[in-house]
């Protein structure tokens, strides 16, 4: 069944983004993503609905890292700024590596490490390009060393290479 859908007026956009950040903060990220669409549908501009929306599709990571990280990584040009660009791909990355942390899967750390090592990498950039008195991207890379440091998680081995059998 196809409904259509209803649209938002322009001026219930600033609560309809503070609902969609509590929604998030309430560990509610898919009723969050459905208002940054909403929002979206109408100002498909809107900054904030676009990093909402982000990190709405990040926090549903390890139900569907696929789809997700997809609808994510589409919407990062739309940011439309070099340090944002660089900062919410470091997001990204570190959310990846936290899913594979949680993995049992044989090699699901060394994925950490590599996923941690590249959102590392993206926040050195976005320190670089960063506004004055702009932390975040300090602090955001400082997690991601404590994970690596706390998790004991290391660099792919080069002989951990196992050839497919045919």
């Amino acid at each position: 069944m196809e409904f259509e859908l209803k649209k938002l007026s322009k001026a219930a956009i600033p609560a309809a983004l503070e609902r969609a950040e509590r929604y998030r903060l309430l560990n509610e990220p898919a009723l969050a993503e459905s208002i940054c669409q909403d929002i979206l549908a109408i100002d498909p501009d809107n900054r904030e609905a676009i990093i909402l929306l982000i990190l709405a599709l990040s926090d549903q990571f390890t139900q569907n890292i696929v789809d997700n990280l997809d609808h994510a990584w589409s919407l990062l040009p739309r940011l439309g700024d070099e340090y944002l660009h660089a900062y919410y791909q470091g997001i990204l990355f570190e959310r990846q590596a936290r899913v594979y942390v949680r993995r049992a899967a044989p090699g699901s750390h060394f994925s950490a490490y590599d996923l941690f090592r590249e959102a590392m990498r993206l926040y050195e950039r976005a320190e670089n390009l960063r506004p004055h008195g702009n932390d975040e991207a300090l602090l955001r890379w400082n997690t991601c060393a404590r994970a690596i440091m706390g998790g004991r998680l290391e660099e792919r081995p080069l002989d951990d290479y196992r050839p497919m059998l045919e």
